[in-house]
Formats: C-alpha cells, structure tokens, sequence
C-alpha cells in the first residue's frame, strides 16, 4: 500500500462523503440520510485519542483484511478501496465510543457485540439479524440502541415500532408506506395494498444500502409484507428483527448464526440497573443493600421487572420496601404479567393447555415423561413444547428437564386463578398444598378440577380418595407421597375414571380400586409402590391373564415395586 499512497490521497479527495481531519482527534463522516431534509454531519470523536493518537493507529493496524495493489490504476478501483477502508475505520472508531444511556446497564457489551457480528462495513451481502427473547427481556430496547449507532453508515433508515399490535390495527399497507416513506424521505408515497406494497419496496429499495428494524414481530405474514426476500434491498442493508417466537425468524430464512437469544443481566447488572432507577446511582442506598438484594432475586434478571420496581420504590420508606417486597409473594407484578401474557394470548388453544399443565404441573419433571404425560391427555406433545420454547415460554435443561422464568410461572399460575381468585376448588388445576389440604378435609371437590399435584400431604389415603370421588372430570393425577402401608375399606378405595394419566410414586395399596373402570387410562407410573396386581382377585402376586380395562393404556411405569413378580398385559391392546 506504501507505493501507492500518493495516489490514495490524491483519490481521498475525490471522496466527498468522508474526510479524516490531520488533528488525529476526530473522524468526520458526511451522510445524506432519508430521514431528513438537509444533510446530517456526524462526528465521531475518539476520547482516547485527546492524551494519544495510539487508538486511531491500533485501528489502522487491525485493518489486517485489506489488501491493494499498486497494479491496480483504475480510479474507480482506488475508490471504492479507499472507501472501504474509511468505512471500516468509522466503524472501528464508532465502537470504541459507543453513545448508550447509562440507565441501560448491561447493554453496552451486548450492542457492541452484535454491532461487530453485524458487519456494517461489509456491502457484500443483505444481512437478515433475529434478537429472540422472552417479553421485557430488553430485545426493543437492544436493537434501538444498534439503530441509533449505526444508522449513520446507511443510505435509508427506517425504525418501525410495535408490528404486532400497528398491523393489527393500521394494517401492513400502513407500514409498508412508513418503511417507504422513510427510507425515500418521501412523505406523500402512497400504498394502495399489501401486494402492491411489496412490489413497490422490491423495486424501489433496491437502490438504497438500508437498515430497517423491525419491532415485536409474531407472524410470518408481517416479515412476507416488510421485508419479503434478501433480493429486495441492495448489497450492504442489514433487517433487524426482534421477536418472542425464533420460529417466526427461521420460517423466515434468517440464517441460525444471525439469530441471537438475548440475555437476561447478571445478578451485578441487576443490581447496578435496579440502583439507578431506585437510587439514581449505581450502587444501593446504605441501608438498602439487603432489601435491594431481595427485590433484584425477586426479578431474576428481567429488566422490565427491575425498571418498574426501582420506579415505584423510588423515594420510599423502608416500610414501604418491606410491604412491597411481602405483597409480591402472592400478589404478582401486574406490569410485568401484561407485557409477558401476550405471549400466552399468541397460542392455539391447546397449546394454551400444554403450557398451564407445564406451569402448574409438569415444571421440574423430565422432557419424556412430561410428554407421556400430556400425549395421555390427547394433546400434540412434542410440537406443543416445542413452540412454548420457541415463544420463550418455557426453557429444557441441558439434562432435559421443563424449566421456565420465574415471572412466566407467575403468569401462568395467575391465568388459572383469576376466574376464581377465592375460590380455589372452582380452579381447573391444583398445586398449592395448603389449598388442596382444605379442599381434602373440607370435601370441597369440583368437576372444574383436571389437572392435580399432591406433594407429601400427610393425610391418609382414605380422604383423599373419598375427596376424589367429587372431581369427576379429573384427568391427569400426580401423588407424592412417603412410602407407607395404609389400611383402606374397600367402600372408600376410588379413582376417577376419567383419569388418562396417573403417577402415584409409593402407592399404598397392594392394588387399584376395584371400582377404577381404567377405560380412559392410558398412561401409568407407580414407581417404588406396594402394588402387587392391578386388581383384587385371583393369585395375590399375579396380575389377570387379561383385563379389558386396560384396552387403553400405552405406557406404565412400576419400576421398584417389589412386591410385583410378573405383568401380563395381555388386554393392554394399545401398548407396542
């Protein structure tokens, strides 16, 4: 490059877009944007460069992927190189000095991150880049802070707000007139349909390097309308996309490598954020330290969560801390539970199912067992809980277990109360020990309940079968209980027969209930139980030769019933 340096700056000058002052303390970078009527001059100003110019010199020598050749005489050539090399200066410089608002703790890092993937100096592709989270994790408030640094290196910038909710109620043809308008800073385009729309941004967005970002996006449909195919923009435009449903950006063609899940902060940036907007610094109030630690546990690294709380405990007295901090134990984030259920709002109806057993039921229990579970129940398992992941609705271990955010468990478990907030035997599932414990010894059971969890109740299997007898659309049944012998009358042994699904881990009695029809049984674990033969009658440790009443059942578990020395299913017709 040394023998042709005379030339180089000689073409600089040509350049009229850039100019790099001899001072060495600032990067001027002229642009035209779409968004405004007359030319917007940005300067980037290397802080670092006031005491050194070592950093401009650093950048230069990291340059280590351009290559010129002397050979090389055409001035277009020379141009084009010597803007490509001024681009990726700009860009190097920009990131050393990023403009973030200091209230978004823990972002920093994130934006410069996806910045540098982002490769905004390249202009050899259009580049399509997802950001996948769970509401209020911050994914709006991440890709307003890349548009707002980076917009300056592109021709046509267009930033398009809410495109759930805006195509809904504006339409598509509304936003495509928007990104349109914008991008051509020309307000009087008019969009008479979403068709016409697409052919109107195919032809003429082709001329332009463009950024569009495009905001809490849940439907393919919208990404077909806005921002259709890669060959609808030109060489060097980069398609933000920010979305709760990853499917949405796969069914989109979004390269994996492009989509990037967004984080939750760390315990430290919980801290730092929460300090902020209740202290206005970035550590706690002395005093405060404890009870701050408490509010931040409660947020589990949610952002929205942290932000409206520092808010509203801003200013208060430690009484008012404490009240705030009891009442959340019970009373959930009203806040937070509206940005998250619009998730929930976007599931088909049995997906909805799905997710409130996984919420009441199924959280912590192995991903194959869940879907037993649930199959048992009639529901599309393994795709249903593969879109609740999807949406960022639930989360697997890497051990393969069901997992969600504490706030989207709150959320689920609020669905199933509000109906009947006092009234919790009128609730369609049961968790909650001290609830189920009333509705046990009070006979309270209803035909509303369908789903029940019983952990290490204590009460003597009698009750609670006799409990049983009043939900009589109970279908799935999950007992936990210490391993001991009961004796039971056999007046009062029941089970629902509507039961598809039962996991009894030490089930007390040597057999079910003679009155248990099973005809709807399709899935049964006893693991570690008593049970010798599934009904009375016949030899004690051998099970019937056949029994039409399994004509269902599909899976069981008996593992550790010692008492069992052999099983013939012979009735079972549906098992493999």
């Amino acid at each position: 490059m040394a023998s042709s340096s005379s030339s180089i700056y000689t073409k600089t000058d040509q350049m009229s877009d850039f100019s790099y002052s001899s001072d060495e303390n600032s990067f001027e970078y002229y642009h035209s944007l779409s968004s405004g009527d007359e030319d917007t001059r940005e300067t980037f100003v290397d802080r670092s460069m006031a005491s050194s110019s070592s950093s401009f010199y650093t950048t230069i020598d990291q340059m280590s992927d351009f290559s010129y050749s002397s050979d090389e005489n055409s001035s277009e050539h020379e141009a084009k190189f010597i803007q490509k090399i001024v681009t990726k200066i700009s860009v190097k410089l920009h990131l050393l000095n990023l403009s973030i608002d200091e209230k978004l703790v823990g972002m920093k890092e994130r934006v410069k991150n996806l910045i540098s993937s982002s490769e905004v100096e390249s202009e050899d592709d259009v580049r399509m880049i997802g950001i996948w989270g769970m509401g209020g994790a911050g994914k709006t408030t991440v890709a307003r802070a890349i548009y707002d640094n980076i917009f300056i290196f592109f021709e046509g910038i267009s930033f398009v707000e809410n495109v759930r909710e805006r195509s809904k109620g504006m339409g598509l043809k509304e936003l495509q007139r928007q990104i349109l308008s914008a991008v051509l800073n020309d307000r009087n385009i008019d969009v008479p349909g979403v068709s016409d729309g697409k052919y109107m941004m195919k032809r003429m967005m082709l001329g332009r390097k463009v950024l569009v970002v495009l905001d809490d996006v849940d439907h393919i449909e919208q990404l077909e309308a806005l921002a259709g195919e890669l060959t609808w923009f030109k060489p060097g435009s980069r398609i933000i996309i920010t979305t709760r449903d990853k499917q949405v950006l796969i069914a989109q063609g979004v390269n994996v490598d492009n989509i990037y899940n967004i984080s939750l902060l760390s315990r430290e940036e919980a801290i730092c954020l929460f300090s902020r907007h209740a202290f206005s610094r970035e550590v706690p109030n002395q005093g405060y330290e404890e009870l701050s630690q408490q509010v931040v546990y409660y947020a589990n690294g949610l952002p929205l969560t942290i932000k409206v709380l520092g808010s509203f405990l801003y200013g208060r007295t430690e009484r008012a801390w404490l009240d705030t901090l009891e009442r959340l134990k019970t009373i959930p984030l009203k806040e937070t539970l509206k940005i998250l259920e619009i998730s929930y709002d976007g599931l088909e109806e049995d997906q909805k199912e799905i997710f409130l057993d996984v919420v009441c039921i199924l959280k912590g229990k192995p991903k194959d067992q869940a879907i037993r579970m649930l199959k048992s129940c009639g529901y599309h398992a393994d795709i249903g809980l593969e879109v609740l992941e999807q949406k960022s609705l639930i989360n697997i271990s890497e051990r393969g277990y069901l997992g969600m955010h504490d706030h989207i468990e709150e959320m689920g478990k609020d669905i199933v109360r509000r109906l009947h907030h006092t009234k919790p035997n009128r609730h369609n599932r049961l968790w909650v020990k001290e609830e189920i414990e009333k509705i046990i010894h009070k006979d309270l059971g209803t035909e509303a309940t369908r789903s029940m969890i019983m952990k290490y109740l204590g009460i003597h299997p009698a009750i609670v079968m006799k409990s049983l007898k009043k939900m009589k659309e109970l279908r799935l049944l999950c007992v936990y209980d210490d391993d001991k012998t009961w004796e039971i009358d056999e007046g009062v042994q029941y089970l629902p027969d509507t039961l598809q699904s039962l996991y009894w881990s030490t089930y007390p009695l040597c057999w079910l209930p003679k009155t248990f029809q099973a005809n709807n049984l399709v899935n049964l674990e006893m693991p570690r139980s008593h049970i010798s033969q599934l009904w009375e009658g016949g030899e004690p440790k051998f099970l019937p030769s056949s029994s039409g009443n399994l004509e269902k059942l599909i899976t069981f578990d008996l593992c550790a019933c010692t008492n069992l020395e052999s099983f013939d299913l012979c009735g079972a017709s549906e098992i493999p």
